[in-house]
């Protein structure tokens, strides 16, 4: 049985149910936003966001409506989150097809993003869960900001190993900490609990962010993105900071040096990559990546034995297990 067959098992009716309720919100009288609109629907991923809020609120309480009102303004944000991020990085494919951008052009791409977002709003502003809006509001504020620091930093490819956490934190992990606090609060309105869940998520983003970043050095990486992608963007991640850190000086100037070249070639890509695995980037940024995968294990080791929890681990492992 694939590995996600078996971590949606305890929630597998509520997922289910969930695919018609989400589908209903992604409804239009406009024709043209209809047709893209049901175009995002039909090349929707693997639903890892909703499914984490389902197996949080379950092991935490009773799934009821609130529970799918979480999973869909978290959903509706995450969508319209990766269409911007195409017109943000001009990619004109996203999980192995076109981009709405690509299809259509930036300008429509800006607007399904903000339609998205709204609804999303909306639609908690409709249910009475301002709760979940402040925690998602909080979230959408986070990975704005995280956004626009990588940026600032990598104009001048000063990334430390604290700024990387920072950027990590509020991009990656902020909406993986919505996912579960958002989850907790649909069943439960115990401040600690939700706190709790919080913490677990954001513990799991930033695992699930290190291993992406340590895929690009691996040769593969998500969404179909081929090894070295990173460099090829001048993204510093934690493999590569840390490398920098124990090289000598003019080791460094070289890499950066390679690094500020707006057209690199396959050869200097293996350079960084090579660099990175000589001075123990690869191995450094696991072991960070491990750490954080242990403190959301431990949050779960203060729940009673039971099949989500089985569930929540599982999902926790595969987040730095995976290989694409």
């Amino acid at each position: 049985m694939p590995v996600l067959t078996r971590i949606r098992k305890p929630v597998e009716k509520e997922m289910a149910d969930f695919e018609a309720y989400f589908n209903k919100t992604m409804r239009s009288e406009i024709p043209l936003l209809n047709i893209i609109l049901n175009y995002i629907l039909r090349r929707k991923g693997k639903q890892m966001r909703p499914l984490l809020v389902f197996l949080t609120a379950r092991l935490n309480g009773v799934i009821t409506e609130p529970t799918y009102v979480a999973a869909t303004f978290i959903e509706l944000l995450h969508t319209a989150s990766l269409v911007h991020d195409d017109v943000v990085d001009e990619a004109n494919e996203r999980r192995g097809a076109l981009s709405i951008n690509a299809l259509w052009n930036s300008k429509i791409a800006v607007l399904v993003g903000d339609y998205m977002l709204s609804k999303g709003m909306l639609i908690s502003v409709e249910k009475n869960r301002f709760d979940m809006l402040e925690i998602v509001s909080e979230a959408v504020k986070s990975m704005s900001e995280g956004e626009l620091l990588q940026l600032q930093k990598a104009r001048k490819l000063n990334i430390r190993e604290e700024d990387y956490f920072r950027i990590i934190i509020s991009k990656t992990a902020a909406l993986i900490s919505a996912c579960t606090a958002c989850g907790a609060r649909s069943v439960t309105d115990d401040p600690e609990t939700i706190q709790l869940m919080k913490d677990f998520g954001e513990n799991i983003g930033v695992a699930f962010q290190i291993r992406d970043d340590l895929l690009d050095y691996e040769g593969t990486g998500l969404t179909g993105k081929k090894g070295g992608n990173d460099i090829k963007e001048k993204k510093i991640t934690l493999p590569l900071i840390y490398a920098l850190e124990q090289s000598s000086g003019s080791k460094k100037r070289h890499i950066l040096g390679i690094l500020k070249n707006k057209k690199k070639n396959k050869a200097e890509i293996n350079e960084v990559i090579s660099f990175v695995s000589d001075y123990g980037g690869m191995e450094y940024a696991e072991l960070k990546m491990n750490q954080y995968r242990d403190k959301a294990l431990a949050i779960l080791d203060s729940y009673p034995e039971s099949e989500v929890k089985e569930s929540l681990k599982e999902f926790v492992n595969y987040t730095t297990a995976r290989n694409k």
